[in-house]
């Protein structure tokens, strides 16, 4: 079986991607059908399936080298969550989901995001601190090349450090729901001007906040991830 965490390439060309601070926690334990779904959802996050594009089932049960059972588990289970639609005769296709859905859901994950740092911000070590570090310097090459899905990898792998050092499993399972509900966490623009100085910004917000966990500086870092890290200035490109 290939691995089904990878992210595929983006292959849609008419478009530049910018992946908004997604979040993923690992849970202890996964089926073949959890697997199956997070790979799709991370095809959409990505950008290789758009709105309003049909998933071929037996494709996909080949590409990732499993039975169609757990495919159309997946597939059901997204489909119940409203990010995909059945037609009869038809199939699966990718729902489209409007503005105001997007604002609504990104108002809730920066008061949650927030909160999350709080808590972990007595419980972070140096070792989380470099990690971050890292991540940024990552991000910034992955910016440099354009290279959005490995932005996208990077940035939640950040958000994930800190999330999973809340020590509140409530509070990392409604995060990782509002992930799970709201796959599509994404800027399109074809002004690549644009959208480099959207991700620059971002990703400067992620040196703030990790220099605000080093100061443990409580009010400027929930203040930061809750009124600014997740706001949506480009309502445009959303």
């Amino acid at each position: 079986m290939k691995d089904l965490d990878a992210h595929a390439n983006i292959k849609n060309k008419n478009f530049h991607f910018f992946y908004l601070g997604g979040i993923t926690i690992k849970k202890r334990y996964r089926s073949l059908k959890d697997h199956v779904y997070d790979y799709i959802a991370a095809e959409i996050q990505n950008g290789t399936l758009l709105p309003k594009q049909k998933i071929n089932e037996i494709a996909l049960s080949e590409k990732l080298e499993v039975s169609r059972t757990p495919v159309r588990e997946a597939l059901i289970q997204l489909a119940s969550e409203n990010l995909l639609e059945f037609f009869p005769r038809r199939g699966f296709i990718v729902k489209e989901i409007d503005t105001k859905k997007k604002l609504d859901v990104f108002s809730v994950v920066g008061v949650l995001d927030a909160f999350a740092a709080t808590l972990a911000l007595e419980n972070l070590t140096e070792d989380d601190m470099e990690l971050m570090e890292e991540l940024v310097r990552k991000i910034d090459l992955s910016i440099s090349q354009k290279n959005y899905s490995d932005y996208q990898k990077y940035q939640n792998q950040f958000h994930k450090v800190y999330i999973e050092k809340c020590c509140n499993p409530t509070l990392i399972e409604l995060l990782d729901s509002l992930q799970n509900s709201f796959v599509r966490q994404i800027y399109l623009s074809k002004d690549e001007e644009k959208l480099f100085t959207a991700l620059e910004q971002m990703n400067e917000q992620h040196r703030q906040i990790i220099d605000y966990f080093k100061n443990k500086d409580k009010e400027n870092l929930e203040h930061l991830i809750k009124n600014e890290h997740w706001k949506i200035t480009h309502i445009d490109m959303i």
